[in-house]
């Protein structure tokens, strides 16, 4: 070590990094003491593995156990800075490890969904002959982002965020353990700001750890940790969030439900959520446009307009002032009548087309442009609508097999009971049920 150089300390959230199954914070569902899993690592037999779950909840120290266990040497491998050629280069230490001290080797794969489908497939003859055993870590669902040749030879192991109890436990654990933890530094923190740090952690281990340590670099030994000093050390909570994965489309599901159950609370709090998670307003802009369309249709003509308007508007203004428009269409999406008949009317007319008869347009209803059109009969019988009274002619428009097939059907709710009467008012015209004039 130079003169100018430091000796290098690991982080906390490092230091205090469980050594044992017992030290393992959370995961009673699949790590409790009569969960197969748990008996599987104590066996140093579980086989490979995909962890799915929210940073911080300690997929890594799950993987450096089950190594621990299974004598497995411990191959770490990132999926943001490696690729196929490392796979290659960590198989090769694999078999060097296996043929010098006798045995195998755990490839633990931090990220794997960074992977694509010609990446994960490096892995699988590997796993398939024995060579490796294949942890890997994933924050989203492993259905969607891992391939199914991998899914099939892995075991799913889902963990959860910490709750607010275990983070509490992991912060007084690391306070007073003098070895690893800050205990030697006697900080003292009163039960109210602890519930802010374990609030600010949002279930995060190492969130929860870093903050911790961030705190203790600002005050003396011995001293009281404020409300304000975690403030300061914390900046900002950090929701629990990814940009394409399972957390952003529940978020998204759960603004759009909350509009369509006209739950103007819940809609303002999922946008909130969104809006400080950091997701592209216009995602939430374009959801409103779609469930304007969807839920509410003709029950609120309005309701698109504003939808889109929103849209524009939070392209034009970005954030912050983008909020604005944006929760003036929730607010108002979510009060507006609701109606699914438009994208019940589609959905029947689309099944009819996939399904029914390849139906011809009727002669009065194709153009009649050129001679021979004429002559084939195009445009005989077309009734001009603006010459007849109320502007509706006795003219079907449909093929003669669906003139009596309803597609579209109102559910009276706001301006469609209007709908309701136009309709009922224009199917009398052409059936010649209304008098001449009236």
């Amino acid at each position: 070590m130079s003169l100018f150089e430091k000796p290098t300390v690991k982080p906390l959230a490092e230091r205090m990094r469980p050594r044992s199954l017992d030290e393992f914070l959370g995961q009673e569902g699949a790590l409790g003491e009569d969960k197969a899993l748990r008996r599987a690592i104590v066996k140093g037999d579980t086989g490979s593995l995909l962890l799915f779950g929210p940073p911080g909840v300690g997929k890594t120290t799950l993987a450096l156990l089950i190594a621990e266990a299974s004598g497995l040497h411990f191959e770490l491998f990132s999926a943001v800075l490696n690729g196929v050629k490392e796979v290659r280069a960590a198989v090769a230490r694999a078999d060097e490890v296996r043929r010098m001290e006798g045995r195998g080797t755990l490839l633990f794969v931090d990220e794997i969904h960074r992977f694509n489908k010609a990446q994960q497939d490096a892995f699988l003859p590997y796993v398939e002959s024995g060579k490796v055993v294949l942890v890997g870590a994933t924050t989203e669902n492993p259905a969607f982002a891992v391939i199914a040749p991998l899914l099939s030879r892995c075991r799913v192991v889902q963990l959860a965020a910490l709750s607010p109890a275990h983070v509490h436990d992991l912060i007084r654990r690391a306070l007073e353990d003098s070895t690893r933890g800050l205990g030697a530094r006697d900080l003292r923190l009163e039960e109210d700001v602890m519930d802010r740090l374990v609030h600010l952690a949002g279930g995060d281990a190492r969130r929860a750890l870093t903050i911790l340590e961030a705190l203790a670099s600002a005050v003396e030994d011995g001293a009281d940790i404020t409300i304000e000093t975690v403030m300061e050390a914390a900046q900002h909570r950090t929701l629990i969030h990814d940009k394409s994965g399972d957390q952003h489309y529940d978020l998204l599901s759960a603004f759009h439900k909350s509009l369509r159950n006209s739950d103007a609370q819940a809609s303002v709090y999922w946008l909130a959520r969104m809006i400080e998670a950091g997701v592209d307003p216009l995602q939430p802009a374009r959801r409103m446009v779609a469930m304007a369309a969807e839920d509410i249709g003709l029950a609120d003509p309005m309701a698109l307009q504003l939808a889109v308007s929103a849209m524009h508007a939070v392209q034009n203004l970005g954030l912050p002032e983008g909020r604005l428009p944006l929760t003036e269409a929730a607010l108002y999406l979510a009060q507006a009548p609701k109606s699914n008949a438009v994208t019940l009317a589609i959905d029947a007319a689309q099944r009819e087309v996939r399904e029914g008869d390849q139906h011809e347009v009727p002669l009065h209803l194709r153009n009649a442009v050129t001679g021979l059109a004429r002559e084939l009969g195009h445009g005989k019988g077309y009734l001009y609508s603006h010459d007849q009274d109320g502007g509706v002619s006795q003219m079907s428009c449909l093929p003669d097999a669906l003139v009596d097939r309803r597609f579209f059907d109102p559910a009276g709710r706001g301006f469609e009971a209007k709908v309701i009467e136009r309709m009922r008012d224009a199917d009398r015209r052409r059936r010649g049920e209304v008098e001449s004039g009236e």
